[in-house]
């Protein structure tokens, strides 16, 4: 039997190798569900629609917001991400570990929805080498590139109060294990038990 259902944040600067962690996760079969959050952009290659992201129009996004079917959502330049909300409560209430990948803005948002949420923010080693990885991706001209350095900043500033854990991603393996020891650590906390310890006790 499942313990309570628990919702992760994964936060992180771009270019600080979320979307890597989160591959390196499944391909190992650990058991958690991910959340794909819907956006406006335009597929990167590689990317596959409803897999990495939930590819839109403006229109359709806009009316999933009027609708209040979104968790949370941001506009980064000309485009808009946001997080579904009906599948996350859906996989909670089975008891599911749901991660969501979401900025800062969005974790704040999500934490005074659902109190219990665990938060992990994902650190690069240092900002040459998160400057060195946004550059090497090849997908920003530089004024994107400057103004994404700029948010880092912010974001990593926030991080020490407002998440409970931080992961250095220099080491991808290690960086895997450890948001791997964190979700196991969570899940056998007595407060996300209260479902298996109701079953246990009838039998007492």
């Amino acid at each position: 039997m499942k313990n309570n259902g628990m919702l992760v944040i994964l936060s992180g600067p771009a270019g600080s190798g979320k979307d890597t962690v989160i591959a390196e996760l499944f391909k190992s079969n650990f058991d958690i569900t991910k959340s794909v959050s819907m956006t406006t952009r335009a597929p990167r290659d590689g990317e596959t629609d409803g897999i990495d992201y939930i590819f839109v129009s403006e229109e359709v996004f806009l009316k999933s917001v009027k609708n209040e079917e979104l968790l949370e959502f941001a506009r980064y330049g000309i485009n808009y991400y946001g997080t579904p909300k009906a599948p996350v409560d859906k996989w909670l209430s089975e008891g599911e570990t749901v991660i969501l990948k979401i900025d800062v803005e969005g974790a704040d948002n999500i934490r005074k929805m659902y109190p219990d949420t665990v938060s992990i923010f994902i650190m690069p080693p240092s900002m040459q080498i998160l400057e060195k990885r946004l550059r090497n991706r090849g997908s920003e001209d530089e004024e994107d590139v400057l103004r994404r350095l700029k948010i880092a900043v912010r974001e990593i500033e926030r991080c020490k109060d407002e998440y409970d854990y931080v992961v250095i991603n220099d080491d991808l393996q290690d960086a895997v294990d450890d948001i791997k020891t964190i979700i196991n650590a969570e899940r056998h906390k007595v407060s996300r038990s209260s479902i298996f310890l109701s079953e246990v006790f009838k039998n007492v």
